[in-house]
């Protein structure tokens, strides 16, 4: 008779704390999104107290994005929920984003169209890649990320009440971003096809 194995890992249960900030976020997105409009509607469109609520519910949200990686990997709370819902969750807050500040006439639409139809299309590639092997998030990948995370901040808050040369900014950090995504979903695509035939194997020759 064996000994059982005293070493198996327990299952990680569904609701923990990392699954549980994941899911804070996706509810943050309406709220955010209410803020944004709430703002629009008043005297002073894009300055107001709503304004800054919306900037500053966007940055938690952020923030709960690093504390619940880091804390799934930490404390062995990584889930396939997790493994879904985290990426949608970052999706849904920026794509949110992204559409109101052009609905705002703040982003160029072509920006927002960029970055979205990329993201998408990587996503897609991922779940069809999955049978294969898992794509990791690149350097350039999490520098694409970086770049949106800044950009929408900063031009999510009321820049102009500071200097009026900030907003400048913010939407070149944007554009870059948008360049960045591009560049970065050229190279997923390349990995994958490398991928795919690696995994198909060398084909026989007559």
């Amino acid at each position: 008779m064996t000994a059982p194995n005293s070493g198996t890992q327990p299952p990680v249960p569904l609701w923990n704390i990392a699954n549980a900030l994941t899911m804070l976020r996706i509810a943050l997105v309406p709220v955010f999104v209410i803020a944004l409009l709430l703002d629009a509607d008043g005297l002073e469109p894009h300055e107001g107290a709503w304004r800054w609520a919306a900037a500053a519910i966007f940055a938690a949200a952020m923030i709960t994005d690093k504390i619940d990686g880091d804390l799934a990997r930490a404390k062995n709370l990584v889930t396939d929920f997790g493994k879904i819902a985290d990426p949608i969750a970052d999706k849904l807050l920026v794509g949110a984003a992204l559409i109101m500040l052009s609905l705002l006439g703040e982003l160029p639409w072509w920006v927002t169209i960029v970055i979205l139809v990329r993201e998408l299309g990587i996503t897609l590639l991922r779940m069809w890649m999955i049978r294969t092997q898992v794509m990791p998030a690149s350097r350039g990948g999490k520098l694409k990320t970086l770049l949106q995370a800044i950009g929408l901040q900063l031009m999510l808050l009321p820049l102009s009440v500071i200097a009026g040369w900030l907003d400048t900014l913010a939407l070149w950090i944007m554009i870059i971003a948008a360049v960045v995504t591009v560049i970065t979903g050229i190279d997923y695509v390349v990995q994958a096809l490398r991928i795919r035939r690696a995994a198909a194997g060398p084909k026989e020759t007559p």
